[in-house]
């Protein structure tokens, strides 16, 4: 790649962080089933304003809401970001970060944007492990570490079926044998099906769910651009959530027009798949709300001709009536730009009564929004009728120090089988567990 000159260079740093706008609108506005959608707001350059990533100083922590405390279940890993909780308790996390994606540096725009992942502590090289962490003693507190899988590609969901187990890469759903109890994987993973990636992989994250009666899995797969400004050509069977039959490795699109969506979860009383889903960026601080949803088979939820139900996007040309007529409306709003990665329903009576029954939504943070937005785990509750009922309420916050700068940034979350939250702090290198306070 041919970079520009350095006095050019400097200009354009100086211009991508002090250009743009600032929010009209409080992030609570962009938040609920009915968020406060304003006209779109062009400028010169996107707003930039990335939160340097510094890690955590010795002695603090993240804070809880009243009622909850916080420990620190595993701190040393390598930029983790996805959790999952085997049967017999043990956690297994995903050190993981972006694969080599060549043809998305190239030019001015993409070198910037390097800059700007660099600064906010995504640009670490991928670990490429899944590592077992065990609380024998259950005291809170993993006291032993162990390689699960090495060798992978940006790995991130994964799923078990009775004696398989699934790990999504960033380009392939793969399957392991595995017993229960085991720490380490031995055999090498056989391919179900391969997923979209190569040398532009925009959205690299794939996550992936089984159905409750296992016969299906789900995986998520991120659009390969912005609004598709790379052509649509490069979109093909991405912005969608595929259902896959594991047995033979044969998939279709489940639902689509969903830009980047990550967390995947059955919610308790309805049944119904929800997704946590990254909306697009560059039309303002205000837009577009992030958002969760429960997922209709078939479904096409805008991306890239709108968003938010039927709201064009006229960046986006040409555009498709047909389909923008088609497009549903998420069901809740998470706030403009919080980057909501993780997602999880919790039981009843896990966290205090005061939070009830609802979903966790992990928020990774903005780079798009002025001021931040996101840095935090939030709580939605749900109705017995499988609705949020309510506005958000915090969880887990203090991820960022009065400078602004990000001591940790959160990602995945998911509930542990002893009573507790457990969030992956891809910066701050740890996994917090939330509990009752004793």
């Amino acid at each position: 790649m041919n970079r520009p000159p350095v006095p050019l260079l400097l200009v354009l740093c100086a211009g991508l962080a002090g250009c743009g706008e600032t929010a009209r609108l409080a992030v609570a506005d962009g938040t609920g089933p009915t968020p406060q959608l304003p006209p779109p707001a062009e400028t010169l350059f996107p707003t930039v304003n990335i939160a340097p990533a510094t890690g955590w100083p010795q002695g603090l922590m993240p804070q809880a809401a009243p009622g909850l405390h916080v420990t620190r279940f595993a701190a040393g890993l390598d930029h983790p970001r996805w959790l999952y909780v085997l049967p017999n308790g043990d956690v297994l996390v995903a050190e993981t970060n972006a694969p080599a994606k060549p043809e998305d540096s190239r030019g001015i725009r993409g070198w910037a944007m390097g800059l700007a992942m660099k600064r906010a502590g995504a640009a670490v090289p991928s670990r490429n492990r899944i590592t077992l962490l065990r609380d024998a003693d259950h005291d809170g507190v993993a006291e032993t570490r162990t390689s699960f899988i090495e060798g992978l590609n940006s790995p991130f969901g994964m799923a078990l079926i009775g004696n398989d187990f699934y790990v999504a890469d960033t380009d392939k759903l793969l399957r392991f044998h595995y017993e229960p109890g085991m720490q380490q994987v031995t055999g090498a993973g056989e391919v179900v099906t391969e997923l979209p990636a190569g040398p532009l992989n925009d959205h690299w994250t794939k996550n992936v769910i089984a159905s409750p009666d296992g016969k299906r899995l789900y995986v998520t797969v991120g659009s390969n651009s912005n609004v598709g400004e790379n052509g649509l050509e490069k979109e093909a069977e991405r912005a969608a959530i595929w259902e896959i039959d594991p047995a033979t490795g044969k998939h279709w699109i489940y639902a689509s027009g969903l830009r980047n969506p990550n967390g995947l979860a059955w919610q308790p009383g309805s049944g119904a798949l929800w997704a946590a889903v990254n909306e697009r960026d560059e039309i303002g601080s205000d837009l577009v709300p992030d958002y969760i949803t429960s997922v209709k088979k078939g479904g096409f939820y805008g991306w890239p001709y709108s968003y938010y139900g039927q709201h064009v996007d006229n960046r986006v040309q040409p555009q498709d009536p047909a389909k923008v007529s088609k497009a549903i409306a998420p069901d809740y709003a998470v706030g403009p730009h919080t980057a909501s990665l993780g997602l999880a329903f919790v039981d009843q009576g896990v966290l205090p009564p005061s939070f009830g029954q609802g979903a966790l939504i992990g928020q990774h943070g903005s780079w798009n929004r002025q001021p931040y937005s996101g840095y935090k785990v939030i709580f939605v509750p749900f109705d017995s009728a499988g609705t949020p009922a309510g506005p958000p309420v915090d969880l887990l916050t203090g991820f960022l120090d009065q400078a602004g700068n990000a001591m940790g940034r959160p990602v995945g979350v998911v509930q542990d089988s002893r009573g507790g939250v457990l969030v992956a702090d891809d910066v701050g290198n740890s996994i917090w567990r939330v509990s009752k306070a004793p």
